[in-house]
């Protein structure tokens, strides 16, 4: 356990969640997602598309699931119902699209994937920007699709704002200047090479007072909350941790690690059979295990099998953090669901929830296979940084 807590990069982990909470407190969600929703002006299903790309902002911004999906949840859900937009449409696309976090960096996932794989983190956080994208992409299809052949799916937005000419409305994004300068400063740092993952996350945590201070919302009761929330959430997963470590030591005593290891050498099947098997295998895992322990259970004995069928650990590790988002969503499980059934009206029911994210988990997956198909989906960018 102290050999895993030891790792330097776990340490930017309640960093990035503190900026999180500090952004939080001072408005930033509630003004980005009214400007955005503006934006979008009279597209049909507007508010639905501008959710997705408003998520994508709150994911660079945090980097947990939960924190993304509850903030959505209070923000975006009740203005979605106001809206009458369809409720299963309306669930469906806040939830998949809070799960976002995983990928979009700074994910706290690709950080625990990195420290446990000895894999680059700032070349994690590069590749996991286009299938993100790509992500985003298909459940912004996906609603235009539903909502062009029944219209009643998305009505438009009713605010007077939103009739205004595109430049006119353009304008209203104007308080966003100082997140999207901060959100630039902490990646950019890092994939600048101008600061580590750790370095960056303490630039982010200091930058989000800044930007609280500038926009008059910082306050001794708002750090204090901000504070106390981190704690509690760096906390658990330090128990996550623990617990998750623990398990490991049992299984390994167990021959657990042989078994599985000689498993998929055993198997005769092409390089990217072995692949798909891994990612069931992550699957099921996922059916009872927090993503935490699905990690050091799997990342030790799949990474050498990775190598030696010649794959690049890097692209591993993105479809890794794909199928952990597809866990995310998933019943009986899915924690995502069960943030969003904690903040939304009592009329939603997790049953409802849990059928809502369904076309939005075999979207999920048809990403999946895409970025498994094609690898450069993942690793684009990184070749252009290297």
């Amino acid at each position: 356990v102290g050999k895993v807590m030891y790792k330097h990069a776990l340490m930017a982990v309640p960093f990035f969640v503190f900026m999180a909470n500090v952004m939080e407190r001072s408005g930033v969600a509630k003004e980005l997602f009214n400007s955005m929703a503006i934006l979008g002006g009279q597209l049909r299903g507007g508010v639905a598309v501008q959710t997705v790309a408003v998520s994508i902002i709150l994911a660079a911004m945090s980097g947990v699931v939960g924190g993304e999906v509850v903030l959505l949840g209070v923000i975006a859900l009740p203005q979605l119902f106001r809206l009458k937009y369809d409720r299963k449409l309306a669930i469906g696309v806040l939830t998949s699209s809070g799960a976002l976090a995983t990928l979009i960096p700074p994910s706290i996932v690709l950080i625990v994937y990195g420290a446990e794989a000895n894999v680059s983190i700032k070349d994690l956080f590069t590749a996991g920007i286009l299938p993100g994208i790509l992500l985003a992409s298909l459940y912004i299809i996906y609603v235009l699709i539903r909502v062009r052949l029944n219209p009643s799916l998305g009505p438009v937005y009713d605010a007077p704002e939103a009739k205004l000419p595109f430049i006119q409305r353009v304008a209203h994004l104007k308080g966003l200047i100082l997140p999207f300068i901060l959100i630039f400063g902490v990646l950019g740092s890092i994939y600048a090479g101008i600061a580590t993952v750790t370095e960056s996350a303490a630039i982010g945590a200091v930058g989000s007072l800044i930007v609280a201070a500038a926009r008059r919302e910082l306050t001794f009761t708002g750090v204090r909350e901000a504070l106390w929330a981190t704690m509690l959430t760096a906390g658990a997963l330090i128990w996550l941790i623990v617990g998750a470590v623990s398990l490991v030591g049992i299984y390994n005593i167990l021959g657990g690690t042989r078994f599985l290891g000689g498993l998929l050498t055993a198997i005769e099947l092409p390089p990217i059979g072995i692949i798909i098997i891994m990612m069931l295998i992550i699957f099921c895992l996922g059916t009872f295990l927090e993503w935490i322990a699905i990690v050091f259970i799997t990342v030790p004995v799949f990474t050498p099998v990775v190598a030696q069928l010649g794959y690049d650990p890097v692209w591993f590790g993105i479809l890794f953090a794909m199928n952990i988002q597809i866990y995310m969503l998933s019943p009986p499980f899915g924690p995502a669901c069960f943030y969003l059934k904690s903040v939304a009206p009592k009329d939603v029911t997790l049953q409802e929830i849990f059928l809502s994210i369904l076309p939005f988990i075999g979207l999920q997956i048809i990403g999946l296979a895409l970025v498994m198909a094609f690898p450069q989906i993942a690793l684009f960018l990184v070749g252009l940084g290297g």
